[in-house]
């Protein structure tokens, strides 16, 4: 395989793995593997390994060889010298090599990401391009600053808000070719609280999808339910909606969806953007695109979408650009 014309795309998170063989001129991807070997697992493997500080690189990046290997015999060929970009939680305490975060503001082109590259070397023949997160006064993100440069921000003065979805969604404001500002909302946490763990799990039921029946009814009414009264209060109904009979558990539980995540874009009311890139997964993209329409804010400004896949690839390969000549002159 030609190291030159394809990439390595590594996406670890706390509880999931993704490796890629990307192709660079389209992006396209080659071969794909996947594993349930997040960091958080892969940190209580290493430490009931007991193996010196030292060798902690190289524990993780031996998790990565064996899907290499499986790649490798998916495109029948070797991928040595093939470069890895990794994001996500590889960066962190519980990572291969904890790298510090970038302060606010950075470049939406990932020129000035805060990146540890790692020289290849006889056990791993790949170089290694491992990017941190980035942090404010008050607030952090890993693997979304790559996802945001992934989203190709228009160079503008105006302000434009990139929203990724999740167990904490990001908010970050964007200007003049910056990402300026970082706001991170527990909805994604929240949402699987209430539904399992409270009182409120006997009451909803996960299935179905938003274009289903009255799901997206129920929805929209719990999104304008969170801007008229408390979440604390609107949250209770979602018992009194199954113990009166006015809501199927399944319907409730797009309820209880539409009051976290209205709740969550509440402060946008008084504060369009000129525009919102929404960007992750597909279900989660649709709810809150919905949410936007729900609030009449799809209205006041344009709102595009993009998959988690692209903007992670598109971010990664962004930021191994800037980074080809040190690549290619490593003592530089």
């Amino acid at each position: 395989m030609d190291p030159t014309t394809t990439f390595l795309s590594c996406d670890w998170g706390t509880s999931s793995f993704r490796l890629r063989l990307v192709e660079r001129e389209t992006l396209k991807v080659l071969a794909e593997e996947s594993s349930k070997e997040g960091n958080a697992a892969t940190a209580e493997l290493w430490k009931q390994a007991g193996q010196p500080a030292e060798q902690r690189v190289a524990f993780y990046l031996a998790i990565v060889q064996t899907h290499l290997k499986k790649l490798e015999e998916a495109v029948k060929t070797s991928l040595d010298g093939v470069p890895l970009v990794i994001s996500g939680m590889a960066s962190s305490t519980v990572g291969m090599l904890e790298v510090p975060y970038k302060p606010l503001p950075f470049a939406t082109d990932g020129a000035d990401l805060a990146v540890k590259i790692l020289e290849a070397t006889p056990d791993f023949k790949h170089v290694v391009v491992l990017i941190s997160g980035v942090k404010s006064a008050d607030d952090v993100m890993r693997g979304e600053e790559v996802q945001l440069v992934g989203c190709q921000f228009e160079h503008s003065a105006e302000l434009q808000l990139f929203l990724h979805p999740g167990t904490h969604a990001k908010h970050v404001l964007v200007q003049q070719g910056q990402a300026v500002a970082l706001k991170t909302y527990m909805t994604g946490e929240f949402f699987s609280l209430l539904s399992t763990k409270s009182i409120l799990s006997a009451s909803v039921v996960e299935g179905g999808k938003l274009a289903d029946g009255d799901n997206r009814r129920w929805f929209e009414h719990g999104v304008r339910a969170s801007q008229t009264a408390n979440l604390l209060h609107n949250a209770f109904l979602v018992r009194t909606n199954d113990l009166f009979h006015k809501a199927s558990k399944a319907k409730n539980y797009f309820y209880l969806s539409g009051l976290l995540i209205g709740s969550e874009c509440n402060e946008l009311q008084a504060n369009i953007p000129a525009g919102i890139t929404l960007a992750g997964e597909l279900v989660l993209v649709e709810l809150y695109r919905a949410a936007l329409q729900a609030l009449g804010i799809a209205g006041r400004c344009p709102v595009r979408t993009k998959t988690a896949e692209e903007v992670t690839l598109n971010g990664q390969f962004a930021v191994l650009q800037h980074h080809l000549h040190l690549l290619a002159h490593p003592e530089k």
